[in-house]
């Protein structure tokens, strides 16, 4: 599976030491890297399916000092989708009003009739790809009548209550405003939170405390606070080496 990394802050801090411990874990996650940096309302996304500690570009962005408050990364180990740019994290797609979605998934989609109807209109070939494409349908649908904040979250939640049934669906989101984070296998993100600033990580970066992120439920965050918790869903991911065995084949076969 892949790993994710992200930060929402009220300020800006340097991110190196947390990237370079976290990049460092594409050993084992070979398929591809992805760096979104998201402050000052720019997007900037930085991205090549190679493995991290291999990429000399990589190597070279991060001799220079990184400093953000608000980013995503990600490494990838690929189960749905080949080895391409286009299948590499993470992910942006605007919706209607212009504003950009930024998306980073780990986990897999088995199946689901909701998102396979992008298989067809999607640039690449992911699962990944294909959950934002929904959520950027579903902001559409629901601005039609109109959008404020409240709507926008309850249109996530709902996205995660038609995904997570036998899926793992663990991802950080970010709308321009909010950073929308999930995760629904126990022991597959953690957070450390402090003095204005949140941090994510797949795997705890460093000797400072982290906590798991609280399962099965979309939180919701912006510049490093907690504003919006929803309640508990029952849809718990549980590893299944036969399922997944079989995802690999199914999509060899294509």
């Amino acid at each position: 599976m892949c790993e994710l990394f992200g930060v929402s802050a009220d300020k800006k801090i340097p991110v190196n030491d947390y990237l370079d411990i976290f990049f460092g874990h594409s050993v084992e996650h070979h398929n591809g890297w992805g760096l979104a940096l998201l402050d000052d309302g720019q997007i900037s996304v930085e991205k090549e399916p190679v493995r991290a500690v291999d990429s000399m570009y990589l190597k070279n962005r991060l001799t220079g000092k990184i400093t953000t408050s608000r980013c995503m990364a990600h490494i990838r180990k690929a189960t749905v989708g080949d080895v391409s740019f286009s299948n590499t994290h993470p992910f942006v797609q605007s919706d209607n009003s212009g504003r950009k979605w930024v998306f980073v998934h780990n986990g897999t989609v088995f199946e689901s009739k909701e998102t396979n109807r992008y298989i067809f209109v999607q640039e690449g070939t992911t699962d990944s790809e294909r959950v934002l494409l929904y959520i950027i349908e579903r902001i559409n649908q629901a601005a039609i009548e109109g959008l404020d904040d409240e709507k926008k979250i309850r249109v996530i939640e709902d996205v995660v209550l038609r995904l997570t049934p036998g899926n793992k669906l663990n991802f950080l989101l970010y709308d321009g405003d909010y950073m929308y984070v999930h995760k629904n296998e126990p022991g597959t993100l953690y957070r450390t939170v402090s003095h204005g600033t949140a941090v994510f990580s797949t795997h705890p970066l460093d000797d400072q405390f982290w906590e798991e992120v609280p399962q099965n439920r979309l939180l919701v965050y912006r510049d490093g606070e907690l504003i919006h918790e929803a309640q508990p869903h029952v849809n718990t991911y549980y590893h299944n080496e036969e399922k997944m065995r079989l995802q690999y084949l199914d999509h060899a076969m294509l």
